[in-house]
């Protein structure tokens, strides 16, 4: 999406050029929250600092949990780690829940650390239309100079009011302007995250995981097949009664359930090992052994599974890889798990052993 509805009495191409030349995520988080805010309230004047607050929800989870790069000049991530770490946070906390509990604070280091965002942001999405000091700005935004956006208010809570001759079109357009916001923001930080899988999918929380029943069937059916297999992490025996599917690289980093990088494990395996990565020294070994037995087992059983096609990522087609030897097997899974477990780790993933 690289384009916005245009309007023939609205500077649209002022605002679409907003995100020009961006070296921090704070605009495209700011212009997200102002438009949130501005739907939920049905209110053209929003507190500054509620703004501030819903860009630090709308970013804790890119960072907490998929752990995404901002860039060495975005204050976002320290900011947000520093406050999660005053407040004792945890990660999965809900948006609605984490903008209550930083709006109702009265941590003096938290209402510092939110605030610092006000410093420059709000002023600088107005530049395309105004452009001077922070201070000239403000008074020459009284009387929406140039049809800016909104003006700053002086009511005692430092709040920004919305552009009467904007109100209409940020109703009509709301969802096409947060998509068209998040593209925008997908593309500044996939530069930042060069190497890491699905950064559009990891900019906002999923509501839900899908679920996991295809890719257990397909482990039933090898352990329906094999006499005794073993829990890599636990060495206790499962069966089809008592596994749960494990995401060997964690979910959080992939963000995908492709059966290369899914293992039955002892039920006690998820909640400790969590979003952690496994020391490969101890259990690549074991999980690719296990891989290779899957693979096999599955394909002499039932060689049209569509599920097969998982493991397209290790060659060209499903019988060639079949046919590897143990080995040569081993090899590629290492080329291919060893440079994702890297930069996963390089990205704040730490790992784990039991």
């Amino acid at each position: 999406m690289n384009s916005l509805p245009l309007n023939r009495r609205l500077s649209v191409t002022k605002l679409s050029s907003v995100f020009n030349n961006t070296v921090a995520s704070y605009k495209f988080y700011w212009f997200i929250s102002l438009l949130q805010l501005f739907t939920e309230r049905n209110n053209k004047s929003i507190p500054i600092k509620d703004i501030l607050i819903k860009m630090i929800c709308n970013a804790w989870y890119p960072i907490n949990f998929f752990k995404l790069s901002f860039g060495f000049s975005d204050k976002l991530n320290t900011n947000i780690s520093i406050i999660r770490s005053i407040l004792n946070i945890p990660i999965d906390i809900s948006k609605e829940e984490l903008f209550v509990k930083l709006q109702c604070t009265s941590d003096k280091q938290v209402n510092r650390l939110i605030i610092h965002f006000e410093q420059l942001v709000p002023y600088r999405f107005l530049s395309p239309w105004i452009k001077g000091t922070k201070n000239e700005i403000i008074q020459r935004s009284q009387f929406f100079e140039n049809n800016c956006l909104y003006r700053f208010n002086n009511d005692g809570i430092n709040s920004i009011e919305i552009n009467p001759d904007w109100s209409t079109y940020l109703n009509e357009n709301n969802k096409i302007l947060i998509d068209y916001t998040y593209w925008n923001l997908n593309l500044f930080l996939q530069v930042r995250n060069p190497n890491i899988p699905d950064v559009a999918g990891k900019l906002i929380k999923p509501i839900s995981r899908g679920s996991l029943i295809k890719q257990r069937n397909f482990w039933n059916i090898v352990l329906n097949e094999i006499e005794t297999f073993n829990c890599i992490y636990t060495g206790k025996t499962l069966t089809v009664d008592n596994f749960d599917m494990e995401h060997f690289i964690p979910w959080s980093f992939v963000a995908h359930d492709q059966l290369w990088n899914l293992l039955p494990s002892n039920s006690s395996i998820n909640s400790s090992k969590s979003n952690k990565l496994p020391l490969l020294d101890k259990y690549l070994e074991p999980f690719v052994d296990a891989q290779y037995q899957a693979i096999n087992t599955v394909y002499r059983k039932q060689p049209q599974n569509k599920l097969l096609e998982d493991y397209l990522i290790l060659g060209t087609n499903i019988s060639d890889i079949v046919r590897t030897p143990l080995l040569d097997f081993k090899d590629k899974y290492y080329n291919t798990l060893s440079p994702l477990v890297q930069i996963a780790n390089n990205s704040g993933f730490e790992f784990w052993e039991r």
